[in-house]
């Protein structure tokens, strides 16, 4: 089996602060723009779409605000990976340059609702993304499925699709980022949080002692919830997506749950627009992150 990088595992393991989430796939790309002043009618096509979200996550990554003392990783969307940041390959750039660890994203997407819970899409071209993942030095990967109910057969689904998924990205060399968000609008969430944490603990139990994860979870209804899965010995770290809350909002529930931190993507690029002077963009950012920075030390 791979080894995985030991630098960017201590580095993972140890270090105050956060992940970038900088994933934002066809899908999610629109509305990102959008809010970042891009309008649908500034491209003509997916192409040029991407080219445009690329432009947006190279001005947050080369920004003087974002560097590995605060921001200690960041997933990458597959387009991404296959382009640079300032002339060198993305994920070399933000280790070499920035001291940030680099993820991507593996998931093509999710199937319909089923069970209360939509699973992840097949990926039969997994093995060779986590062939390229390799060969540009990237560290993790991250993939995510949505629960919608407190239903145990589909939450049971979702983590085992998950950690089976998850064994095949270790025995490649990577730490996979295992995300089953619970979605923060539905009214069972605290109890689909106590299926969910009954079912990963179950699934943590059964790998050995070479085979570490990440979790990337939605901000628990009772503050300090997941503590077990914090402390478990197969867990690097345990990260927080936003899930639709404000950042500041995200901030506070966050705050609150020890040995958590953030990995948030609408909540970090909140502000932030393309019609910014650099000054402004930069110094926006700045504040953004001391604040996600803060909220993931506390």
């Amino acid at each position: 089996m791979a080894s995985v990088n030991q630098a960017m595992l201590d580095k993972m393991r140890n270090q105050g602060g956060f992940i970038a989430a900088l994933d934002q796939s066809g899908g999610s790309t629109p509305k990102a723009l959008k809010l970042y002043g891009v309008d649908e009618s500034a491209y003509a096509n997916d192409a040029e779409m991407f080219d445009m979200v690329h432009a947006m996550r190279s001005r947050i990554v080369s920004s003087p605000a974002f560097s590995g003392e605060r921001v200690i990783g960041a997933i990458l969307f597959e387009n991404t990976l296959e382009r640079e940041f300032n002339g060198k390959p993305a994920a070399t750039y933000l280790w070499q340059d920035k001291q940030v660890v680099p993820f991507l994203k593996v998931d093509k997407g999710l199937a319909d609702e089923q069970n209360g819970v939509q699973l992840m899409k097949p990926m039969p071209e997994l093995d060779a993304l986590l062939a390229k993942a390799n060969a540009q030095n990237v560290f993790g990967t991250k993939m995510r499925s949505v629960i919608k109910a407190a239903n145990g057969v589909g939450i049971e689904e979702v983590v085992a699709q998950q950690f089976a998924v998850g064994k095949q990205i270790i025995a490649a060399g990577l730490v996979p980022i295992i995300e089953p968000e619970v979605d923060i609008n539905i009214a069972d969430k605290a109890a689909a949080e106590t299926l969910l944490k009954a079912s990963i603990l179950k699934h943590l139990d059964s790998l050995d002692d070479s085979q570490l994860v990440m979790l990337k979870l939605t901000i628990p209804s009772h503050a300090n919830f997941y503590a077990e899965l914090i402390a478990h010995p197969r867990v690097v770290r345990v990260v927080a997506l936003s899930g639709g809350y404000s950042r500041e909002v995200a901030n506070q529930k966050l705050a609150e749950n020890k040995g958590m931190i953030a990995s948030f993507s609408r909540a970090l690029t909140e502000g932030l627009s393309a019609q910014q002077s650099d000054a402004d963009f930069d110094s926006t950012l700045d504040a953004t992150i001391e604040s996600i920075y803060q909220a993931s030390i506390a």
